[in-house]
């Protein structure tokens, strides 16, 4: 039997899928708690790097390949859109992804040569070549037995992040005026004194008005 493993570096996300073996409809799960990558973040919301990611994963075996279904969930931080509060609470995502076998991956790519030119004769367009290429990037694979979860994990709790995050559903923001936190300071909140953007309008309000076409008066 020719010798499946890798080189490449094991990481906490790169699983050996040879207990999983290739007899289609065999599966296993798996429940574990990695660190975060880096790079799960929006401009608001992220999952720090290094906190407790926890997965729950199930590699079956299909005729393709490993099939892998699974959800992550870990701590969200970030400030809530509305009031700038820090968040306290989290974020899950789930994935379903097919990994091929590495070793179908020559047959594979002979029989997507010839596809390949075959369209290329029937469709001399540029258009149509970049997006043959972009689907077969799109396609994953083993790397030997190993299966490396990141980028799909990566894909999932991104996509899952919210873009406007709140600390509650019906957080009220804050006060236009002194900035605090509306849901600190209570529904009698409030401020008395004038818009000072209007204090102008008022003196010239206060200010003796004279009779049109009315002539000062002068000395002498």
């Amino acid at each position: 039997m020719p010798n499946t493993r890798t080189n490449a570096p094991r990481g906490a996300l790169v699983f050996d899928t040879r207990t999983l073996g290739r007899q289609a409809g065999s599966a296993r799960t798996q429940q574990l708690t990695v660190p975060a990558p880096d790079d799960l973040r929006l401009e608001l919301a992220r999952v720090p790097v290094g906190a407790d990611l926890h997965l729950d994963v199930k590699f079956e075996a299909v005729t393709e390949g490993v099939l892998v279904t699974g959800s992550a969930t870990a701590p969200l931080a970030g400030e809530c859109a509305r009031c700038l509060r820090p968040l306290t609470t989290s974020v899950t995502a789930s994935f379903t992804e097919l990994y091929l076998y590495a070793d179908g991956r020559r047959t594979h790519d002979k029989h997507d040569k010839h596809e390949r030119h075959a369209k290329h004769d029937r469709r001399n367009s540029r258009e149509w070549l970049d997006e043959d290429t972009e689907q077969d990037d799109e396609e994953r694979y083993l790397d030997g037995d190993l299966l490396d979860l990141e980028p799909v994990l990566r894909d999932a709790v991104v996509l899952a992040l919210p873009m406007s995050p709140l600390c509650l559903q019906d957080c009220p923001g804050l006060c236009v005026e002194c900035g605090v936190p509306l849901a600190d300071a209570g529904p009698g909140h409030g401020h008395d004194s004038p818009d000072p953007r209007w204090a102008a309008l008022e003196q010239l309000g206060d200010q003796p008005t004279r009779r049109s076409g009315a002539v000062d008066l002068q000395e002498g």
